[in-house]
């Protein structure tokens, strides 16, 4: 057995076990850490599904988590409307995104299949910028029951497939990440309609809070019912449509900053449910 020397014993005490005696100074070399896995995109809240597990329905958020308020736009078409957009007629707004997007407003724009199929560049823009989200309004903007407004009816058989269209519509133009939120045309619905969509996995978003802006002249009396009838956690719905809400854009000029004067702070329609089921 070889026996070390005292001054070979004391460098190697003095090497603090970077190596062992009588090896190679250099300290071994450590494998690379592991490069930390992207973390996955968390899912957009939703509701827990409604009684004998129908779609749920969202209206508002709390009352008592904050002033916040969610401005709703639905960007309305019906499938119908095709020869009225061949011959001029506009259903779209970017004056009222440019709006928001000057006055910094997160908004959730409700859209219709057809609408992104006639605008594919706004509905891509729309979904690109992080200001805001796209939410299902149906393909068709036909009606889930009867006497709606008007409209003509969707049947039942057909329900599901509607919204499931729309979305396919939104992937094919170039939005990246639909919300799984459902608004019915007109705002019309009941349980037959609910349990026809269940297995579409959507939340149905409604509203507390009515703009009226649809077919409005009046910009001041828009923003006079808004401003009436919002409370902390309302869920506003007006129109992002030029043809049949052409006061919109000029009303929500004196919607926002008289909001923010009121200690209000602009949220998405995800922020809304979130908060609701964090309360729950």
């Amino acid at each position: 057995m070889i026996t070390l020397s005292r001054r070979v014993i004391a460098a190697c005490a003095l090497a603090a076990g970077l190596t062992a005696c009588g090896s190679s100074t250099e300290p071994a070399a450590r494998p690379p850490a592991p490069a930390p896995s992207p973390a996955a995109p968390s899912a957009p809240p939703t509701l827990a599904a409604g009684p004998a597990g129908v779609v749920p329905v969202f209206e508002h958020g709390p009352r008592d988590a904050g002033k916040t308020v969610a401005l709703t736009f639905d960007a309305d078409m019906t499938a119908d409307q095709g020869p009225r957009a061949a011959a001029g007629e506009r259903f779209d707004h970017p004056g009222l995104i440019e709006t928001l997007k000057n006055l910094k407003v997160p908004a959730t724009v409700f859209m219709t299949g057809r609408w992104a199929e006639e605008y594919p560049e706004q509905a891509r823009a729309i979904g690109r910028d992080p200001l805001f989200e796209v939410a299902n309004h149906s393909y068709s903007h036909y009606a889930f029951t009867a006497d709606c407004y008007g409209l003509p009816t969707v049947p039942e058989e057909r329900m599901r497939a509607d919204v499931e269209r729309a979305y396919q519509v939104f992937r094919a133009v170039g939005v990246p990440e639909p919300m799984p939120y459902f608004r019915f045309p007109g705002g019309c619905y009941d349980r037959r309609a609910l349990k026809a969509l269940t297995p579409a996995g959507v939340t149905a978003v409604q509203w507390d809070v009515v703009g009226g802006d649809a077919f409005a002249t009046d910009p001041d009396a828009v923003a006079r019912q808004v401003l009436d009838g919002v409370r902390p956690g309302s869920v506003v719905v007006l129109h992002c449509t030029r043809s049949a809400a052409p006061t919109t854009e000029e009303a929500v000029r004196t919607v926002v900053p008289e909001l923010r004067r009121q200690g209000y702070r602009f949220v998405k329609v995800s922020e809304l449910i979130g908060t609701a089921n964090g309360r729950g």
